[in-house]
């Protein structure tokens, strides 16, 4: 496993990430979701992604209890505020001071843990006042409730206000958590440029584009049984965007490039969104602890130009780029 620097910070995070956002505490049973977070743990990942409105809390939960007895300086934990949880009131969402101060209160409760290394804004809060928000940050960074502060699906504008602000607070943001994969590129035009500029990684999620880049989905075919396009808890929601016979043709012109490499289609995703730079970790989930095995590959892995070069060309098509894909992300009203 090799590790990156977070921003413009000293933390030093493993470059794949585990995250359980779809499946502990949802999507697969307890003991297995451990058996996971094990697998990461044997295959050196020290960073571990959630957020309090994971399986509304539960994934928290999970994860706590599946890092229970780990030296707690050896690892690196995230989780996130934004999204309702509980029984969704009118200030048990967003990022009004409010929320933001019970939240990590009640994250930290549920990881059963005295602090996070990273706590996020889990999308922008149009209705809450920036500099509300920042105070806000301010205020659990120097009670030690988190060492450091990101944000998540935030556009470059707002990184931009947000660091300002930040600054004269006293902390720095560090990183931004958004969606990136070879097919979902929407933060290469302005959000990199801005986070190089100003010091924040990219903490990225579905890099396999929540599967579509393993392969296994075919054109012209259903869904295999089980797989995340027939899970009707969120995960069809997500892949759905993918499910078309364009797309899903595309793809499968992946496999020799990964055969060549000696690399699986997902570890050929992960590798991918590693060779950018500005990418600090990759997330990755799973299910079962070999897809934790097979990821971890991508570690280290060095994409020479040319197949770079092919990937492009054999997924330009069906790339998505438009960079107000970002700022569509975050609501304008609250969902509570």
């Amino acid at each position: 496993m090799e590790f990156r620097k977070l921003g413009r910070s000293g933390l030093k995070i493993s470059e794949i990430t585990y995250g359980n956002w779809l499946t502990h505490g949802s999507q697969v049973e307890n003991d297995v979701a451990t058996q996971c977070v094990r697998a990461a743990l044997d295959a050196g990942i020290s960073t571990f992604d959630t957020a309090d409105v994971y399986a509304n809390g539960a994934a928290e939960v999970v994860l706590g209890e599946a890092l229970k007895g780990e030296r707690r300086e050896s690892l690196e934990v995230f989780t996130k505020v934004y999204w309702p949880v509980g029984p969704k009131g009118k200030n048990d969402v967003g990022l009004s001071r409010k929320h933001v101060l019970e939240g990590i209160d009640n994250s930290l409760e549920r990881l059963g843990m005295d602090y996070v290394d990273l706590y996020q804004a889990h999308r922008y809060d149009h209705e809450t006042p920036l500099e509300e928000t920042i105070s806000a940050f301010a205020d659990v960074v120097a009670a030690g409730k988190a060492l450091y502060i990101g944000v998540s699906e935030w556009t470059a504008d707002q990184i931009r206000a947000g660091q300002a602000l930040a600054t004269q607070a006293g902390f720095r943001l560090v990183s931004n958590q958004p969606q990136y994969s070879a097919l979902y590129r929407v933060i290469e035009g302005q959000v990199v440029p801005t986070s190089r500029e100003l010091g924040l990684s990219q903490i990225v999620f579905s890099p396999v584009a929540q599967g579509v880049l393993t392969g296994k989905y075919l054109p012209g075919q259903q869904p295999p049984a089980g797989s995340r396009a027939t899970d009707d808890k969120g995960g069809a929601q997500m892949i759905s965007r993918w499910m078309r016979d364009d797309v899903l043709a595309a793809v499968q012109e992946l496999k020799p490039v990964a055969a060549d490499l000696g690399l699986s289609m997902a570890a050929l995703a992960v590798a991918w969104v590693l060779q950018n730079d500005n990418v600090a970790a990759a997330i990755i989930g799973a299910s079962r602890p070999e897809q934790v095995t097979d990821n971890v590959k991508a570690s280290g892995v060095r994409l020479p130009a040319e197949v770079m070069t092919k990937i492009d060309d054999l997924l330009g098509g069906v790339v998505a780029s438009d960079p107000a894909l970002t700022a569509a992300s975050a609501p304008y009203q609250r969902p509570a």
